[in-house]
């Protein structure tokens, strides 16, 4: 199985999603905009593993999909609703679904906190 990162935009995203997670997976954040530079030092060690890309439903969330894309074409992109707005808001029972989709497996007995 291949090894995957999963990259977000700030440290409460990755608070949220980091104990829904049953498997080793490196979760990176980019702490803000970034330029393409910045991208590729934060990614390039990574570039052999399954990227997901897992960011804000928002301008600056767009503007580094964009990026990834351009970038780094092979990562793997999830969605949260707009609705939402952010990854740190988004109910745990959604991210669980988002993070299953993207065959990262979940711990199964968490509950909606």
């Amino acid at each position: 199985m291949m090894e995957k990162v999963i990259l977000v935009e700030g440290i409460s995203d990755k608070a949220r999603i980091a104990p829904l997670i049953a498997e080793p997976v490196t979760i990176l954040c980019t702490n803000g905009t970034v330029s393409a530079t910045r991208l590729e030092e934060l990614l390039l060690p990574f570039e052999e593993m399954d990227i997901i890309i897992l960011v804000d439903a928002d301008k600056s969330g767009e503007k580094l999909r964009k990026l990834v894309k351009r970038e780094f074409p092979e990562a793997r992109h999830f969605y949260i609703n707009p609705s939402y707005k952010e990854v740190a808001a988004t109910p745990i029972r959604i991210l669980m679904d988002i993070l299953i989709s993207a065959n990262v497996q979940v711990n199964k007995f968490i509950a909606e906190g």
